[in-house]
């Protein structure tokens, strides 16, 4: 069964981004990261079959983006650091061109300072569904437009939109012999459930 353990360190208050970012650095073979309490959340890799299917997101992602020149897409190895000093790696995200085109180079050879406008969270077997829930509202209140949450087990989808700077639990969508539309921010952009299972 995958865990996350939560590592018992220094308070948040004198840990710099600098320190967090070597600290990374140093451990690259675990995926890490940062609550907005300043909580460091080791985690191992994923298992295989959460790996192909992050795969399968990520490339029909990048696919739509090569013709929609939307912005940039970004796999589950990415650390974005929010505005509520939070450093989360989502499964896939895509941000869009102009916010990316603003940052610094140094911004972008670091955990980029910005919320990515789309996420999906992928859930595993043994992932918590509760903390599940709670990272896809931090999405939203950090400036996301658009966050699902998919779980492949139970084939569901949860659809959170940001309204009014408020995360809205949409819509659920139920089974996976269909597309899902990431319409209306991403123009033209369908996943295909199917490749999920």
């Amino acid at each position: 069964m995958q865990t996350t353990y939560s590592l018992k360190i220094p308070p948040a208050e004198r840990w710099s981004d600098a320190f967090f970012e070597s600290f990374c650095a140093e451990n690259r073979d675990l995926r890490i990261e940062r609550d907005t309490a300043g909580n460091i959340l080791i985690m191992p890799p994923t298992y295989s079959d959460t790996g192909r299917k992050n795969s399968a997101i990520t490339a029909q992602l990048f696919l739509w983006n090569q013709t929609t020149k939307f912005g940039y897409v970004f796999d589950s190895s990415t650390g974005f650091r929010l505005p509520n000093r939070a450093m989360r790696s989502p499964d896939a995200a895509v941000v869009g061109r102009e916010k990316w085109d603003a940052l610094s180079q140094a911004e972008r050879n670091s955990f980029a300072p910005i919320c990515p406008d789309f996420v999906i969270e992928l859930r595993s077997h043994s992932d918590d569904a509760e903390q599940l829930t709670q990272k896809m509202y931090e999405w939203i209140a950090n400036g996301a437009s658009a966050a699902w949450l998919i779980d492949p087990q139970e084939e569901k989808v949860w659809i959170y939109t940001a309204e009014n700077g408020v995360a809205v639990l949409q819509s659920v969508h139920e089974g996976f012999d269909t597309r899902l539309s990431g319409e209306p921010l991403l123009k033209g952009f369908s996943l295909n459930l199917s490749l999920l299972r």
